[in-house]
């Protein structure tokens, strides 16, 4: 069950990760990538909503939305609703509340980062990487935990991918880029090459690597069981 959740982490924060691999939350990535705190503060920022969610809105799909959610109610008639047509803006109105809730607080604790995020702070509602993945893990028919484990770790990848960029970007100002690729261009060749690095990470697999281990114990038994026969004739 750890193994599982640790692979599960894994996989979406580097080999799945939301913004490389599926080009999620983009505009916000190439717009806030230009310094490092900034960045940061971000990042930090949607891990957060992601936490809050992810797990939220699996709640509300598993409880209200889907065919049969209803069924708790024991009403017969409700049981056979299916309003899993208001998705959408279920799961919008739960990323704004959210979002502002992170707002209200980073106004309180930090002007100075509240001032560098600007106008992209509440545009973390439309930011369609935390969306995504909210559609992710209810086609994946994740439970709660794994809901909860791949919402946090989805946040943690974008955050790393838009740090790395931020840190690399602050290095490209003082290299010779040619004019051709200055700005966007270079930002998205950078971007891509941060991708195949992230590639590297697909040959990990703890949940194959732990059930090889079980078949050959369970080949390795019958073997042993030989030997003690032989041992003790």
């Amino acid at each position: 069950m750890l193994l599982e959740h640790i692979n599960l982490a894994i996989n979406s924060i580097f080999v799945e990760n939301i913004l490389l691999a599926f080009f999620l939350g983009m505009c916000s990535y190439l717009a806030v990538s230009k310094k490092v705190n900034t960045a940061v503060g971000l990042g930090v920022a949607v891990i957060f909503v992601m936490l809050i969610t992810a797990p939220a809105n699996w709640a509300i799909n598993q409880y209200l939305l889907k065919e049969g959610a209803l069924a708790w109610t024991g009403n017969a008639n409700l049981a056979k609703l299916d309003l899993s047509y208001l998705g959408y803006i279920a799961y919008i109105a739960t990323i704004a509340a959210m979002v502002q809730l992170v707002e209200m607080i980073i106004e309180k604790t930090s002007d100075k980062l509240y001032n560098a995020l600007g106008i992209f702070l509440p545009l973390i509602t439309v930011n369609c990487a935390i969306l995504g993945a909210t559609f992710f893990l209810i086609e994946r028919d994740y439970n709660f935990a794994q809901s909860l484990n791949f919402g946090v770790s989805s946040g943690v990848g974008w955050a790393i991918a838009i740090i790395s960029m931020a840190a690399i970007r602050q290095r490209l100002r003082y290299s010779n880029v040619p004019k051709g690729l200055r700005g966007l261009g270079i930002t998205m060749m950078t971007t891509g090459l941060i991708a195949m690095a992230f590639m590297a990470f697909g040959g990990i697999d703890l949940k194959g690597s732990a059930e090889k281990k079980k078949v050959v114990k369970k080949n390795v038994q019958p073997s042993e069981q030989v030997e003690k026969v032989e041992e003790k004739k």
